[in-house]
């Protein structure tokens, strides 16, 4: 016999939502305080070469769905009409292994014959204003990922006007253009980003030119990034509306991912429970064998992006590579050595680097260290007090190679006898209830204090499952000996029934009711629409758009003079030169602006009244 304890908790549910590249990252995601993963399908993922067999997300799944976490599956590339039915097979085997949701761009595939799997909205579809948010919640998607863009003020003003869960990034490397929206890739090399297989022209150097083909900057990485950190924004984003917590990065490595989902957790559980307003999504609690902190690994530099509305200096120009955490000066320097001033102990196999005179990031790896002197052959490149950054830190990383978190959850025990039945009641933190009963068939016990001793010792194990006993209860009638092989197979054998009544009533995520009726706020798409196949073409028509000009990719003639990004971020702005703000340190120079990467050209637009810019081709 089991039952249920019903949970009366009205807390707003938190969760944090961590990259998996593959099975084993995900399983450390979650084992460091992930409430939820998002992993790429075999096909179809923003991020091409991240992909992943059925067989392995199943085993996700089922890891997972034991801590009442998530596994949702990026199907979020456009689909070309030949690929429609290889995606709806897909879908159905995802839904067939339990995965709890899918991420799409593509409209089409909201109108495949598909199982009532979850739907959530990508951050490729743009999802920047309330008008948006409000059509993707209409027509049956259960939660959108908002744009990086957006201020604490506008996920405000979303979550005022809709009901549909918010997703957002607060984490990781950035794209500079809207989501969804570049096409730079496409242009130049053929490889579309809404493809997964963007060519990051983002993070190649250009030159700066002016009208006059004065070269205003040259060779920097104008482009190019600092990768977000909203950390300190945690508690307004919750208050504000977001329910789910993004750390981008499914291609990177494993070290990163337990390094940042665990830094994250931390904060969150902080939060929840100094706040009774807010709870975590899954259960579970995680021990840590190191101390979380961003800077140690990948990081190009952070920066909170648009998150408080305003204009901000965020490029990484000088370069895209990571440049770790700031450790110190150097205090001098001697002929093949230098020496710095630094609280960090540094060891050898430890990753340096420094900004030279020309702003070009030079990194080195100590191999020797004699007293304070570090061995190193670019020791005539870097001036006294220059910056060092340890952007590999070794130690660090052995210890995130090895087994750095576990994850269990809490639960207390109950032993009861009678005449006919040894019982035992289990109670867990998310007040879930079981029950689980041997017949009493047990001789009386001599030593009384012994038997209820051995019987409080073996029910404490837990061994590898999942559980961590904070009590064991003996009831006070409890007089029999029973042999210690038989106590651990009726330990084993409770705490596999809980852990089955507990899949039981996981909270499922369903897919929310579309309506068919709802009018897009538009009748005319150009090929900023992303429309490749005649689903997603069905899908604007049956909302009321007239006009629909097919995606770039698939156009039969290129479009002159091309939008290929358009991006909050703003060139004029990185160089302390927006006319709206005085800046002793602006340059001068004659519009139009173009960037030059030695093989292509483009010419900047400025849309200063929506603080935007624009890149179109030349032809």
């Amino acid at each position: 016999m089991n039952f249920i304890s019903e949970n009366m908790n009205t807390k707003r549910t938190i969760e944090l939502l961590a990259p998996a590249k593959d099975l084993e990252t995900g399983i450390a995601a979650i084992k460091h305080g992930a409430d939820a993963v998002y992993i790429g399908a075999p096909k179809f993922g923003a991020r091409y070469g991240a992909g992943n067999e059925i067989k392995d997300i199943e085993q996700l799944v089922l890891f997972a769905h034991k801590y009442w976490a998530k596994v949702f599956v990026t199907l979020n590339t456009i689909i070309y009409e030949e690929e429609l039915e290889e995606v709806r097979t897909l879908i159905h085997q995802l839904y067939a292994i339990g995965v709890d949701a899918l991420i799409v761009q593509d409209m089409g595939i909201t109108v495949l014959d598909i199982p009532p799997i979850a739907l959530h909205a990508s951050t490729q579809t743009h999802n920047y204003d309330v008008a948006k948010v409000q059509f993707l919640e209409q027509t049956g998607f259960s939660r959108v990922i908002l744009a990086r863009e957006v201020s604490i003020n506008r996920i405000s003003e979303i979550k005022e006007q809709t009901n549909v869960e918010l997703e957002a990034f607060v984490h990781g490397a950035l794209c500079v253009s809207f989501s969804g929206q570049c096409y730079m890739s496409q242009a130049t090399s053929g490889r579309s980003a809404n493809r997964g297989e963007c060519a990051q022209n983002c993070r190649l150097p250009y030159a700066l030119i002016d009208k006059n083909e004065d070269v205003i900057v040259k060779d920097k990485h104008l482009l190019s990034l600092k990768d977000l950190n909203l950390s300190s924004h945690l508690l307004e984003m919750m208050q504000a509306g977001v329910s789910s917590f993004k750390i981008e990065g499914r291609l990177k490595d494993i070290q990163y991912v337990k390094n940042i989902t665990a830094y994250y957790s931390n904060l969150l559980d902080e939060f929840c429970n100094s706040d009774g307003n807010f709870k975590r999504a899954s259960s579970g609690k995680t021990y840590l064998s190191f101390s979380p902190d961003p800077e140690k690994t990948f990081n190009r530099g952070f920066t909170e992006y648009f998150i408080e509305g305003e204009r901000n200096v965020v490029g990484s120009v000088d370069s895209p590579k990571s440049k770790g955490k700031f450790i110190g000066r150097v205090k001098s320097i001697g002929e093949g050595y230098i020496v710095l001033d630094s609280r960090f102990p540094i060891i050898p196999g430890d990753g340096l680097c420094f900004y030279d005179t020309t702003d070009e990031l030079n990194g080195f790896y100590v191999n020797e260290i004699n007293g304070n002197k570090i061995t190193t052959e670019l020791w005539n490149r870097v001036k006294v007090g220059e910056k060092i950054f340890r952007n590999h830190d070794h130690e660090f990383m052995k210890e995130l190679s090895r087994d750095s978190a576990v994850r269990k959850i809490p639960i207390t025990i109950s032993l009861k006898t009678n005449a006919k039945e040894i019982r035992c009641e289990i109670l867990d933190a998310d007040s879930i209830s079981s029950i689980f009963t041997i017949e009493n068939s047990f001789e009386s016990a001599k030593d009384l204090a012994k038997a209820q001793n051995t019987l409080s010792t073996q029910f404490a194990k837990t061994g590898d499952t999942i559980f961590e006993i904070e009590n064991v209860q003996i009831d006070s009638s409890y007089d029999r000996f029973i042999p210690i092989s038989i106590i651990n197979e009726f330990r084993r054998k409770a705490l596999e029934n809980h852990e089955e009544q507990r899949n039981l009533c996981r909270p499922l995520e369903t897919r929310a009711k579309a309506d068919e009726n709802v009018q897009y706020f538009e009748t005319t798409l150009d090929y900023l629409g992303n429309v490749t196949n005649s689903k997603a073409r069905e899908f604007y028509e049956q909302h009321g758009v007239k006009t629909i000009q097919p995606g770039l990719e698939v156009l039969e003639e290129p479009v002159e003079g091309a939008l290929v990004m358009r991006t909050k971020y703003c060139v004029k702005k990185q160089l302390n030169s927006c006319p709206f703000e005085e800046n002793e340190h602006s340059i001068d120079f004659q519009e139009p602006l173009f960037l030059d990467d030695g093989v292509n050209r483009y010419r900047l637009h400025f849309r200063c009244a929506a603080c935007e810019m624009e890149i179109r081709t030349i032809d």
